[in-house]
């Protein structure tokens, strides 16, 4: 939808618009992010790995994309590389009240359920796991997941079957809102984007208006849309 272009303004409509995309009719209650916290859990992978025969390349601004979402945001837990495993991403979103868990690392979502999933460091995580990971925090804990973003994959891709890819399961799970990316990205763009972002969320802007923010600060150095569309919105806007 970012990408649709006004020819008479000579304007894309993120220009114009704060964009968000919704899974159906049936949401969390809307809730301000102002009136939220921002308490972040950050994890990623930047080594290349090779995980269940599958080869994953380096992502080599992963630690300055952690690092620059940390400088934006006070209040966070990284979890990075060896440190960023299933079972350590389990217990930090279980025992603590995270506003916004913000993965950077490969993804991939396909109609095959066991080809659908997000790298940790010793393990693919199954979408079905992440499901059940989403699922047991809701149950466990009044605390909602305000914000999932998943950066520096292709993670909002998917075919008829499910269109929205690990995005939209996030949603289903009980994140109020995920962050997600419609193809494979620029690394050092997206730390700069998520750098923007973050600002942005932390000075009081709603998700969608930080969303088109940073999307514009890309624009603004680079007009290809490549390195500023992909990124969706999925689920509450506020």
């Amino acid at each position: 939808m970012a990408i649709l272009y006004d020819q008479q303004q000579q304007k894309y409509l993120i220009e114009k618009y704060a964009i968000s995309l919704m899974p159906g009719l049936q949401l969390l209650a809307p809730k301000s992010l102002n009136n939220v916290q921002l308490n972040l859990l950050i994890a990623g992978v930047e080594q290349e790995r090779l995980i269940e025969g599958k080869s994953f390349s380096e992502l080599s601004n992963v630690t300055q994309e952690l690092k620059q979402v940390q400088f934006e945001v006070k209040s966070s837990k990284e979890l990075l590389n060896q440190e960023f495993t299933k079972a350590n991403l389990q217990n930090q979103i279980q025992s603590t009240p995270f506003s916004v868990v913000h993965l950077a690392t490969h993804g991939q979502f396909s109609s095959d359920i066991e080809q659908t999933y997000i790298l940790t460091w010793d393990s693919l995580l199954k979408v079905r796991e992440l499901d059940s990971l989403l699922r047991a925090r809701g149950e466990s804990r009044t605390e909602t997941i305000e914000l999932l973003v998943l950066s520096a994959c292709k993670t909002a891709t998917g075919d008829k079957r499910a269109a929205l890819g690990l995005a939209g399961v996030a949603v289903r799970a009980g994140a109020r809102s995920t962050l997600a990316t419609l193809w494979t990205i620029d690394d050092e763009s997206t730390s700069e984007f998520m750098g923007e972002l973050y600002r942005q969320l932390d000075a009081g802007a709603t998700k969608a208006q930080a969303l088109q923010r940073a999307q514009l600060a890309i624009l603004a150095k680079e007009n290809r849309p490549y390195f500023w569309a992909p990124y969706v919105l999925l689920g509450n806007w506020l």
